[in-house]
């Protein structure tokens, strides 16, 4: 059975994600991290307006919850452009994509999140679209099948994956701009949490957003996620304002440790160390272990866990680190292999 995560990075109910819609920037000067990509975007867009022509296609990824839509959107928010947004598994079949390409503006916005999702079929249909603004759409069939060349008005797909290992070289060739988002500092999260709660008019102690930007994973989802809960037990147990009392009290409540762990990564780490002896496991194994999917602990769970050092990767499996043993109080194993002679072929017994 599959652990619900509070701090889980992949977007909620439709009514957080309105929550997330409102705390949201709008414009480039908004956007708290990411200098680097945030630099060179507000350069390519500066030129784009100067030339009067379309930006080029653009290919966000990294972990979820960076920030990867909310780019997509201030992009368009830039170049007063209309944006419209779709992700891999919708787009089934040719006729879905060019739905949405036939209702494209100069200029517009395409943005597909998942994109390494899509299938064969639709990802070279969309190819011609990308480099020569134009497609070659199939209508009818069998004898009375006919194509169609269809010309596309300019616009910019902009595509985001948690998966970029997964795109096929054809489809990450055609993109002009890729850039990687990184995780975020507790200062630049404790910034985004300053802006959220003047936008919700919460009133907060000294000290008390840092500790919660602390255990938000690196992660803006989850430190506006975190803030959410930590509001509402203000508000049920105290006179909603946020103090350390309360915020220690609501993220305990909630099993999240000083670090921004929660039951299913401390459950993964677990597995690795008394089940696997320490790894390296493989990722089939864990995952069939906790009774989770494997893109679940690939996407959400590991990327953490790595850069923090807890978890190593390796060509023979997931091997689990001295600190993370220190963290969780578990004494770190020993290899089994090198502890137990191996007995000898044919060896009789004593």
């Amino acid at each position: 059975m599959a652990i619900e995560r509070v701090i889980s990075a992949d977007s909620g109910p439709d009514k957080e994600e309105q929550f997330n819609n409102v705390l949201r920037p709008k414009r480039l000067s908004e956007v708290v991290g990411q200098k680097n990509v945030v630099e060179k975007l507000s350069i390519a867009i500066a030129a784009a307006k100067k030339r009067g022509e379309p930006l080029e296609h653009i290919l966000f990824y990294g972990p979820p919850g960076l920030g990867k839509t909310t780019l997509a959107n201030v992009i368009a928010n830039e170049m007063n452009a209309a944006i419209r947004v779709s992700s891999g598994p919708a787009l089934t079949k040719q006729g879905d994509v060019m739905g949405l390409l036939s209702n494209i503006s100069t200029g517009d916005i395409l943005f597909i999140d998942e994109i390494h999702r899509l299938s064969a079929l639709v990802e070279e249909f969309i190819y011609p679209a990308m480099e020569d603004f134009k497609v070659d759409f199939t209508v009818d069939s069998g004898l009375h099948a006919k194509t169609i060349n269809f010309p596309l008005k300019r616009f910019t797909l902009i595509g985001a994956t948690t998966r970029a290992g997964l795109l096929s070289a054809p489809l990450r060739g055609r993109f002009g701009m890729l850039y990687h988002l990184e995780f975020y500092t507790t200062d630049e999260l404790t910034h985004i949490l300053r802006r959220s709660a003047q936008m919700l008019e919460l009133a907060y102690e000294v000290g008390t957003l840092e500790k919660i930007a602390s255990r938000s994973r690196g992660t803006p989802r989850v430190a506006n996620r975190l803030l959410k809960r930590v509001r509402d037990y203000a508000q049920v147990k105290g006179v909603g304002k946020l103090t350390s009392q309360i915020v220690d009290s609501s993220l305990k409540m909630e099993r999240i440790d000083e670090l921004g762990l929660d039951e299913l990564d401390r459950s993964f780490l677990k597995a690795l160390i008394q089940i696997y002896n320490g790894g390296p496991a493989g990722i089939e194994a864990i995952a069939a272990t906790l009774g989770e999917e494997r893109d679940t602990l690939e996407d959400v769970v590991e990327p953490y866990l790595l850069q923090i050092g807890f978890v190593r990767r390796t060509r023979r499996g997931r091997e689990v680190t001295r600190a993370a043993c220190e963290h969780l109080g578990l004494t770190m194993p020993q290899q089994k292999a090198q502890e137990l002679p191996q007995p000898e072929l044919f060896e009789e017994p004593q």
